[in-house]
């Protein structure tokens, strides 16, 4: 990797001074914003080697960076290791963020060069404003990845397909009224929607663009009177453009977005330039008024309807069963059978795709064993790859795409002997774990006000966990939803910082992260509820919506205050209840003893 890397970064380099460019930007991101993103978008990885799902690189003349978050610090460190590809740890003391970086290091009347499609636009503005002074010039339309990248995967045309009522809860007719609404509200003719996740939940249609998402590549524009989506039209059978076309969808090329946004003049647009790539807001008529905000579709979606609700209920049963199985088979046959983390996570990806309604993975599963778990979003390769021996620990990190929903839980498991440190830190994490799961709170708390819950025990000995306690879910859509999220201080860009509504479902994830050692992460997904109404405030809590033991060869009750104890016993004695009828005698007698009180 380390020639390729180099041979990669010469011939972007030998690009860029044939354009009198001075620098480079390559952010990870598809045309759209999302979070994962298809081989053909994997232009970062591409140029620096890291294959981590999140991070930016530049490059310069002089030098090649690379700006990732504290969950990828390890990793990064590894992979860069070898190459001249820096590494700047974001969000720490004295590191410059990549604006920063480019005020900095661009000279007068420089040249930043990038392809605007796939930077946002607010991004692609602060940049505009920052290098304003220096007199940078910004050059927004050059691919030159795609110029040097040979064998560079095509986009995916996946075909396209209609999520039903019965799933669904409310038709998309009704999510269209709804949005025109709140477009009257703002005075908006125009509404630029771009986010992928968000045009699915809309229209009601799925498919499989994007890895372990079930998005379509597509751009919507929504019109007083028209719907325009833009899509490449070979993904849409007679059913879907039948359907469409009775919700009063016009198809459009996928590319035309760019000749379409400019004809709309004298309009008020309502779009959200984080969620807007840099190329379509530099597409806008300058006569246009915008109305920069969050995407209304945003915020309904992250309110899962009664009837989402219910069948998120009913998946987690079914992949919890899965989950069960897997648990059950690792117990059975580590130290027996040889195990390594590639075939311990093809096998619980196998138990999943069986499971009726399935349609794949929410995220490429996270198998890591002993120090490879300390790198919290690690991702098993041939070389990487341990084999699970019968001692120490092994997490695994996953979740299915279901007709009926989206799931995503963690749990680490003792594989044998564990030491003294091991089993402490395994019970206070799963203690942190179920403090928050029950917490109770007045209406109109964000995250940060009840982040405390899963920390304090951390924090009271000097611990911490150096990423978010929680994130939003999606219904069948991206296992990382906003406006969410739990994290005790709050992190603007992230957009996870909303009063927390009934309906709204959020994962519950600390862990604690020893470099060279060892990884702990417990990890259920929560639904927010109505509690009791006073003379204080409408109280909200938490319905657990994962069924699966927290495995008690790790735990060692003098760790535990009592509290916990029995509200480990309490989430044990349900996971029995709701998960042994699917199981088989002997699966189900061992499930018993897993979920024994203690």
């Amino acid at each position: 990797m380390e020639q390729a890397v180099g041979t990669r970064i010469a011939a972007l380099r030998k690009r860029m001074a044939e354009r009198g460019m001075d620098a480079y930007l390559i952010p990870t991101a598809d045309f759209h914003g999302s979070e994962y993103v298809d081989g053909y978008f994997k232009a970062r990885q591409f140029i620096t080697g890291f294959t981590g799902s999140a991070g930016t690189a530049v490059i310069t003349m002089e030098e090649a960076g690379l700006w990732t978050d504290g969950r990828y610090f390890v990793q990064a460190a590894k992979e860069l290791a070898t190459s001249e590809v820096k590494l700047f740890k974001m969000g720490e003391e004295g590191v410059p963020t990549v604006e920063e970086y480019l005020e900095q290091t661009m000279t007068m009347g420089g040249v930043l060069g990038f392809d605007g499609r796939v930077v946002g636009g607010l991004m692609g503005e602060e940049l505009q404003d920052r290098l304003a002074a220096k007199e940078i010039c910004i050059a927004c339309y050059e691919d030159l990845i795609g110029e040097i990248w040979e064998d560079r995967p095509e986009l995916p045309k996946e075909p396209v397909w209609i999520l039903e009522d019965k799933y669904a809860g409310k038709p998309a007719s009704e999510k269209i009224a709804d949005l025109r609404s709140t477009m009257a509200e703002k005075n908006a003719g125009v509404h630029i929607l771009t986010s992928l996740d968000d045009i699915i939940w809309l229209l009601n249609i799925r498919g499989n663009d994007v890895p372990c998402t079930p998005v379509v590549l597509s751009y919507l524009i929504v019109t007083r009177g028209e719907i325009l989506l833009f899509i490449n039209q070979e993904t849409l059978n007679e059913e879907v453009r039948t359907y469409l076309a009775g919700l009063g969808v016009k198809l459009y090329d996928y590319n035309d977005i760019y000749q379409v946004v400019p004809s709309f003049k004298n309009e008020t647009v309502m779009l959200e330039k984080a969620h807007v790539n840099y190329a379509v807001c530099q597409s806008l008529d300058n006569s246009v008024t915008v109305v920069d905000m969050m995407n209304p579709t945003s915020s309904a979606k992250a309110v899962k309807n009664p009837v989402e609700i219910e069948n998120m209920r009913k998946v987690h049963i079914k992949d919890g069963v899965a989950m069960v199985k897997f648990m059950y088979w690792l117990k059975q046959n580590v130290g027996k059978t040889e195990i390594d983390e590639i075939t311990a996570a093809a096998y619980l990806d196998k138990l999943r795709s069986e499971v009726e309604g399935n349609l794949g993975l929410s995220f490429g599963t996270i198998s890591a064993y002993s120090d490879n778990a300390a790198m919290c979003h690690y991702a098993v390769s041939e070389e990487s790859n341990k084999k699970l021996m019968p001692r120490g620990l092994y997490l695994v990190d996953s979740g299915g795409q279901y007709l009926e929903g989206t799931t995503d839980i963690t749990r680490t498991f003792a594989l044998g002997e564990l030491t003294e440190e091991e089993k402490e830190c395994f019970t206070l994490v799963a203690s942190c774990m179920l403090r928050l799961l029950n917490v109770k709170f007045p209406y109109g708390c964000h995250g940060y006000n009840f982040d405390f819950a899963a920390r304090e025990l951390l924090w009271r000995r000097g611990l911490d966990f150096n990423h978010g306690t929680g994130h939003g879910v999606s219904f069948l859509g991206s296992v990382h939803e906003r406006p969410n999220g739990v994290r005790w201080r709050v992190v603007p860009e992230r957009q996870d910082n909303a009063v927390f509504e009934e309906g709204m479902i959020t994962s519950d994830e600390p862990g604690l992260y020893f470099e060279g050692k060892f990884g702990i992460r417990t990890e259920n997904l929560m639904l927010c509820v109505k509690a009791e109404k006073n003379e204080y405030a409408q109280f909200m809590k938490f319905e657990n919506l994962t069924w699966v033991p927290i495995d008690l060869d790790a735990i060692d009750v003098k760790y535990m205050e009592p509290r916990d104890r029995e509200l480990l016993n309490a989430y044990h004695k349900e996971v029995y209840n709701k998960i042994s009828p699917y199981l088989p005698e002997e699966e189900a007698k061992w499930l018993e003893k897993v979920t024994r009180e203690i």
